[in-house]
């Protein structure tokens, strides 16, 4: 497997990606996860064409994975890492944020990754504190953009869950 940047013919895929992805989240009684749209292709599009968008292709060039990022108040902010289940449990996701924080300090002069994801699902949270090198952010250590990227978060009805911003050092 190898990771490159994302192809625009491919966003497509991206798409059927993250609703592979989501499924598992019907698993712990979160449909509505499950059933949220992934990203439109214009959206997508504006990542690449920003240089923030890879995936993982299984080496026979179809993705398996892919990372967006946005520019967040001088840092790389993780919009959407996604694994399709049949890749899982490889080091996929974190190879891809891994990726992005050497891009980050090599191209960006970045000095962190920052994300927000659910606190209590095993897989988001507690798997980028465990295995990726992220800390729990309290609100005290809120960038402006970070406190606005929540802000439509929540009115985007993600709050249902725990949610929390997430900080790796570079």
């Amino acid at each position: 497997m190898r990771i490159r940047a994302v192809r625009l013919d491919e966003l497509g895929v991206l798409q059927d990606i993250e609703r592979a992805a989501g499924r598992c989240f019907r698993d712990i009684g979160m449909p509505e996860i499950a059933d949220d749209e992934p990203p439109p292709l214009d959206e997508l599009a504006r990542y690449h064409h920003t240089g923030l968008a890879w995936v993982m292709d299984d080496g026979t060039g179809t993705p398996v994975a892919y990372l967006i990022a946005d520019r967040v108040d001088g840092n790389l902010h993780v919009e959407q890492v996604s694994v399709h289940p049949d890749g899982a449990r490889r080091g996929v996701g974190r190879a891809l944020l891994d990726h992005l924080a050497g891009h980050a300090v090599t191209n960006e002069a970045a000095s962190a990754l920052t994300l927000t994801t659910f606190t209590q699902v095993p897989w988001n949270a507690p798997y980028y504190a465990r295995s990726c090198g992220f800390r729990l952010l309290d609100e005290d250590g809120l960038t402006p953009g970070l406190r606005e990227i929540r802000e439509r978060e929540a009115a985007h009805g993600l709050d249902r869950w725990p949610r929390a911003c997430m900080r790796r050092a570079l």
